[in-house]
């Protein structure tokens, strides 16, 4: 089984869902962000229990090498949608979505089907092949 699988594991028996788990460099720090999601809100609490589940599994297979910092939080209501994935668990919200040809599709998601994305807009329902998003996200419109 792998790291990812079976932090995912670890997520679930919280009663969340793993969102995404990414490695980055912020201010010369390796951080090993790993980041959840669920349908009744992601407070601190649960982020601690995440976090300190996931600790002894990191102490024994480290995900990276050298020192790094483990992130565990909440992707927020604006997020960043990367992977077939995020827009099944997005379905029913706003969305904007800009194609590799540069158009830009603003609606409210209604379905994936295969790796086509639909979104209801003002215009009407419009499919996108996931392969033609140059980057996605979710909005909220304050």
């Amino acid at each position: 089984m792998s790291l990812e699988q079976d932090i995912k594991k670890i997520v679930e028996s919280c009663g969340a869902k793993l969102y995404d788990i990414e490695t980055v460099s912020e201010h010369g720090k390796t951080i090993y962000r790993v980041t959840i999601t669920d349908r009744d809100g992601v407070d601190l609490d649960k982020c601690a229990k995440v976090s300190n589940l996931i600790s002894p599994l990191l102490d024994v297979n480290p995900p990276v090498s050298g020192d790094y910092n483990l992130e565990v939080s909440s992707p927020g209501i604006e997020r960043k949608l990367k992977k077939l994935a995020h827009f099944e668990n997005s379905i029913g919200e706003k969305v904007r979505i800009t194609t590799i040809e540069g158009d830009v599709i603003d609606g409210v998601l209604e379905k994936v089907e295969g790796n086509t994305i639909f979104i209801k807009t003002a215009d009407g329902l419009v499919s996108v092949d996931f392969d033609d998003i140059q980057s996605a996200k979710t909005y909220f419109e304050w």
